[in-house]
């Protein structure tokens, strides 16, 4: 039997790491923690209490006012963040002025220092899968396992598209792929903790793979780790 690891995976936007990550943790008997969400819920915290996320000190100083933590729906088993006692979960996801200011945000010192000290504490009895776009490379650089998933952009926008008209949401493939390139762009180039592939990250392109064979794949690998324990 495999000891608990942590499963470290990061990638582009709307490339389904959470929808892997959810998987894993059910099969696995793991926890998952939602990075992302934990970006969304502080930006969502700071719009509405009208903190200028362009400022640097003002959002240092608002981030002791910040609690994020996460629940489980007991009817359908599905987690949902939780700000400062809030179920925030489809304000984070739907909310355009949240997706818009995500990277401004997440891009500052202060906000990742904050929120990577407590990812870190979350993994601390490893037994965890958490997703976003640097836990391989600085929140757990030693995990057992590290993933780096992609897709094609008009794929990925297409997914996110047909995720955010299912939730009432109505915009277009074209206004969704320019958001992606934007947030692809200052996710990669910020100066903190920038999106990149760790050395030791496997790669999987999903743009033509079903979820359950994704699933599948990294399954295979999680088994693999086991047999090379043994």
């Amino acid at each position: 039997m495999l000891a608990p690891i942590i499963i470290a995976i990061d990638g582009y936007s709307s490339c389904g790491k959470s929808t892997l990550a959810i998987q894993l943790a059910e099969r696995l008997s793991y926890k998952y923690v939602d990075t992302g969400a934990m970006y969304r819920a502080l930006t969502l915290y700071l719009l509405k209490n009208q903190i200028d996320i362009h400022h640097p000190d003002m959002v240092a100083e608002a981030l002791s006012n910040i609690q994020i933590s996460f629940g489980l729906n007991e009817i359908t088993q599905k987690q949902y963040t939780i700000l400062n006692g809030e179920n925030v979960e489809d304000e984070i996801r739907i909310n355009p002025r949240v997706a818009s200011a995500v990277s401004v945000v997440s891009a500052q010192s202060e906000v990742r220092k904050f929120l990577v000290n407590q990812q870190q504490a979350f993994g601390a009895t490893k037994g965890i899968v958490m997703d976003g776009r640097d836990i391989g490379t600085v929140v757990f650089p030693n995990a057992e396992l590290k993933l780096f998933i992609t897709a094609e952009p008009m794929i990925r926008a297409q997914r996110r598209l047909d995720e955010l008209q299912e939730k009432g949401q109505h915009t277009t493939l074209e206004e969704v792929l320019a958001n992606l390139q934007k947030r692809d762009l200052m996710d990669t180039t910020r100066a903190d903790s920038p999106l990149l592939k760790a050395a030791d990250a496997i790669e999987i392109d999903n743009s033509y793979l079903s979820r359950q064979d994704q699933l599948n794949k990294v399954l295979q690998l999680v088994k693999n780790l086991n047999q090379n324990a043994q």
